[in-house]
C-alpha cells in the first residue's frame, strides 16, 4: 500500500541523493506500485513515486526517501 497519493506534497529526506533535491517541496504526479510492469531495477522493492518540483523538473524517488512536506 502506498504512503502517498497523487497531488500529495512531499519532500526528499536529507539522506536522499542530491538529484532528488532533498528538502525541496514536490508534488506526487505518479505512483508506481506495480513493479512487474514497471520494474525500475535501480530501486529496491517497494513503491516508487514520480514527483515534480516547482519549475517542472520531475524525478523518480523510492518511498523510503520521501516524507510529507510540512
Amino acid at each position: 500500500m502506498a504512503k502517498f497519493t497523487y497531488s500529495d506534497i512531499v519532500r526528499a529526506r536529507s539522506s536522499a541523493d542530491s538529484t532528488c533535491r532533498p528538502g525541496e517541496r514536490a508534488w506526487v504526479i505518479a505512483v508506481i506500485d506495480n513493479r512487474v510492469h514497471f520494474p525500475l531495477r535501480q530501486f529496491p522493492p517497494g513503491v516508487v513515486y514520480s514527483v515534480e518540483f516547482e519549475g517542472g523538473k520531475a524525478v523518480n524517488i523510492h518511498e523510503d526517501e520521501l516524507e510529507p512536506a510540512t
